[in-house]
């Protein structure tokens, strides 16, 4: 676990559910096919808590490491493409496997110090495409409708986002309620559905 020295006054976080670099990276190249010119800043993930202002960082801190201590880990499958057109200019991946879980710890960690009503209902995703031209958006969401991928997800990472609009990881926090040796088997078990399905993905580009 590892602890920025300081952090802004009046700063704004967000919590998200990282990926496997090999499933990260593939979906970062792709991202970056449809021209999105945040392919590079921004990797593949999953938000729990977007944007969120946090006054007190001591209080935010213990927050997010209390839910983290309490959920075990789980595995999350995404497959096929969705958007949020014509309200924003979105392709996604859409989360099967792990979509209540990602909703259940949205809701908790969405409370006490990071209390805030949001314009609109959280929804799971992996975004894929962002802003570009509507001819990119149609390419995302046509070439990656067959896409799929299964992983393990064992911990969370608490960002700051800092005064040049950089997210800044401060901390990436394991889930605590699992055994390690159900954990292992929890890795284990997507190693072999992955191998069953010939990386668990589509190909990279």
């Amino acid at each position: 676990m590892a602890a920025a020295s300081s952090v802004s006054e009046g700063m704004s976080v967000g919590v998200i559910l990282g990926f496997p670099p090999a499933i990260a990276e593939e979906l970062q190249r792709w991202r970056a096919s449809f021209g999105d010119p945040m392919a590079g800043v921004i990797p593949a993930h999953i938000t729990l808590v977007t944007t969120t202002p946090a006054q007190d960082w001591e209080a935010t801190r213990a927050h997010v490491r209390e839910v983290a201590r309490d959920q075990a880990p789980f595995m999350v499958t995404i497959a096929g493409t969705g958007t949020f057109r014509p309200v924003s200019p979105v392709v996604f991946i859409n989360v099967e496997d792990g979509f209540d879980a990602c909703v259940d710890l949205h809701e908790k960690l969405q409370t006490g110090p990071l209390h805030r009503d949001l314009p609109f209902s959280y929804h799971p995703h992996v975004t894929i495409a962002h802003d570009v031209a509507p001819e990119s958006l149609d390419e995302a969401e046509t070439v990656l409708k067959d896409y799929r991928a299964r992983f393990p997800v064992v911990s969370m990472g608490l960002y700051e986002h800092d005064a040049d609009g950089i997210w800044q990881l401060r901390e990436e926090l394991d889930f605590g309620t699992e055994s390690d040796n159900d954990t292992c088997s929890i890795a284990a078990d997507a190693a072999a559905d992955a191998a069953a399905n010939t990386g668990g993905s589509t190909s990279s580009h």
